[in-house]
């Protein structure tokens, strides 16, 4: 059987709470869940559109997906992350369906580059290639395969340097 999954961007309270009990249900700590909490206060980093929800057919929030500024040297670009799903509903495309509509988003946005560390075999199937490709590096040591890119104008340049995140990422 295949879950229809739609989505949406955050809305107000109940979303917020939702997205918290995502986070910490699908994360061994509440690094994750703080972290989206900090980033929401944070209006260099935070885009509203950006903060995506997959919910299931009766409603309930189910994934989750982010998106905050984040910069290449001095040029703009975006953190994809945290992307959760509750335990129970990993493997069913909720997680995938709140990451492609995060994308579509930036993309009508008129962004260029969404950078994430993450796990190599998952996000290819998004379009993310590694970041040294573009000249791209984080701040931090990470194996070339986690730190990942994704150019969504084919046409603009991709910028490259150093990134860095916003400041409630710590690093």
């Amino acid at each position: 059987m295949t879950t229809i999954w739609t989505t949406r961007p955050e809305t107000g309270d109940d979303d917020r709470r939702a997205i918290r009990e995502i986070n910490l249900a699908a994360f061994p700590t509440a690094l994750e869940a703080d972290l989206v909490d900090a980033l929401r206060e944070d209006p260099a980093a935070w885009l509203p559109w950006g903060s995506v929800i997959a919910q299931s057919p009766d409603g309930t929030p189910t994934g989750f997906a982010l998106l905050t500024r984040c910069h290449v040297d001095g040029a703009p670009a975006l953190a994809l992350g945290p992307c959760a799903v509750p335990p129970e509903h990993q493997g069913t495309g909720a997680g995938s369906a709140a990451i492609r509509a995060a994308l579509d988003a930036a993309r009508a946005e008129g962004e260029n580059l969404v950078l994430v560390l993450g796990h190599a075999p998952y996000y290819p199937r998004f379009g993310f290639t590694p970041a040294s490709r573009f000249g791209i590096r984080p701040p931090f040591e990470v194996p070339d395969e986690n730190m990942m890119a994704l150019p969504l104008d084919p046409s603009a340049p991709v910028p490259s340097g150093t990134i860095r995140y916003a400041e409630a990422f710590g690093v």
